[in-house]
């Protein structure tokens, strides 16, 4: 190659990382928005099935600690959804 071929390279390569670097900056700053937002948005629920593997209860069991109001719950059409912040809250406040 010529070295004015080698200096256009160059002076190219220059040019394309100036137009590049501000890109990943702003790249950059919306991903971590959108990390922020996925972890403030991100709430993790529980089902019957998860219930039942984590602790071993019956599904009568489940059922008779939401109608007593023990186990808060969130309805989705025939879907029971249990806060895991809550279940959380609950077996803290009954650590012996």
């Amino acid at each position: 190659m010529s070295e004015s071929s080698e200096q256009y390279k160059k002076e190219y390569l220059i040019a394309l990382e100036k137009m590049l670097v501000p890109l990943y900056g702003k790249l950059e700053a919306i991903d971590s928005k959108i990390k922020i937002q996925q972890s403030k948005s991100s709430l993790k629920y529980y089902r019957n099935e998860d219930l039942k593997k984590m602790f071993g209860l019956s599904n009568n069991t489940i059922i008779k600690y939401r109608l007593n109001g023990i186990l808060p719950y969130t309805k989705l059409g025939d879907i029971f959804l249990y806060e895991a912040a809550k279940i959380e809250k609950i077996l803290k406040a009954n650590e012996p």
